[in-house]
């Protein structure tokens, strides 16, 4: 048996759908204008939302504390890897979302697969959104309890399902959906699931661009990270940097400490990254002035997108999908931007359902008002 050619085949069959993806070669920091494979380019792709990967505070706390700690954490934080700077920065992080408690994470992919299997297990249900993020996907698989994908955003049927049953159940669903920038009605979720279950929401594009100062989609709403709604954030978004959290109660927290496979398991973060993260949680706490100029970024390209008549999802946050049905015809148009000279990732299935193929257009604050409307005049050049 070729076992390779096999390999061969399926890799030439995503070529042939226009669903195969390859990685680029940044060089430099991040940021709107970054040179790829060796050609500067205006980027419209990146979840850096303040532009703090390269914010000098932010760089000057990780160098200095790397002076100080070195650069690895040498151990899992159940082991002897459990730093003064993860606490501190824990500690801080709880602060800011208004929590008990919070935990830090790798990842958010380890985050979510972390206090999914940690709140649910065999007998337990689990309600899903049907455009949830992959690893939230995955965390509900592995949790083994019984999982319903429900139509996303149908509150309705979402009551329905909960009403009168017994037992346990857990909420699962991005605040910000990643590929489609759309908001979860997380007050009405919370409601929903009151007295019946967990509520856990993602909130990896809401963190640090919504709400006041940055604290989140659950601020934005009224809500705080406690009884049964838990928080998970990612870092290195509007943060800059890496990494992601829990936060809520602080038995949850302890809970998590004593049974997420993703957390006990694994090396600690650097903790010259935990003293850059408390760095760009104190910026990004300040960064009022940038969260306006992003949001008025995203209204000027709503505006110029809506009269050169595109079709943009419903969205008002920095994501703004371009959907365009054809993965082909989706990929024909990122190549399109890319000899202009701007890079827009196309997204495919199965990121995205079948037929949905679009291209994820995403702003940053150091973006420019005449980045947006280069923009918008490259995609009327080739809309003619």
């Amino acid at each position: 048996m070729d076992l390779l050619a096999g390999l061969r085949a399926g890799l030439d069959a995503r070529r042939a759908g226009g669903l195969y993806r390859r990685r680029r070669l940044l060089e430099g920091a991040q940021g709107p204008r970054p040179v790829v494979d060796g050609r500067r380019y205006l980027a419209f792709c990146s979840n850096d939302y303040l532009g703090l990967a390269a914010h000098p505070a932010v760089v000057a706390a990780w160098r200095r504390a790397a002076e100080a700690y070195g650069v690895g954490a040498g151990a899992s934080h159940l082991v002897c890897g459990h730093h003064r700077e993860h606490q501190a920065l824990e500690e801080a992080l709880a602060d800011f979302v208004g929590a008990e408690a919070a935990l830090l994470f790798s990842t958010g992919y380890m985050a979510n697969l972390g206090v999914v299997t940690s709140l649910a297990g065999r007998g337990d249900l689990v309600l899903a959104d049907r455009l949830n993020h992959a690893s939230l996907n995955d965390a509900c698989l592995l949790s083994r309890a019984r999982l319903v994908r429900y139509p996303h955003l149908d509150l309705a049927w979402l009551r329905e399902r909960l009403a009168g049953r017994e037992g346990r159940a857990l909420v699962v669903t991005d605040a910000v959906f990643s590929m489609d920038g759309d908001r979860a009605p997380l007050g009405a979720l919370a409601a929903a699931v009151a007295g019946r279950g967990w509520l856990v929401a993602d909130d990896a594009h809401g963190f640090g661009v919504l709400g006041p100062q940055g604290r989140g989609s659950l601020a934005e709403g009224g809500l705080t990270p406690s009884g049964p709604v838990v928080l998970m954030g990612t870092l290195g978004k509007a943060c800059g940097v890496f990494g992601a959290f829990v936060a809520g109660d602080r038995v949850l927290v302890e809970t998590l400490v004593q049974q997420a496979r993703t957390y006990i398991y694994t090396t600690a973060l650097p903790p010259a990254l935990a003293a850059a993260l408390r760095a760009a949680l104190a910026v990004l706490a300040e960064a009022d002035e940038a969260r306006g100029h992003l949001f008025d970024l995203v209204a000027r390209f709503r505006r110029g997108a809506e009269a050169l008549g595109l079709p943009l999802a419903e969205s008002s946050t920095p994501i703004q999908p371009l959907v365009v049905g054809d993965s082909r015809r989706a990929l024909a148009l990122a190549r399109a931007l890319e000899s202009r000279g701007i890079l827009v990732v196309p997204i495919r299935p199965p990121t995205v359902p079948e037929g949905t193929a679009r291209l994820r257009i995403t702003f940053s604050a150091a973006h420019r008002p005449e980045d947006v409307d280069r923009l918008l005049e490259a995609l009327a050049e080739i809309g003619r």
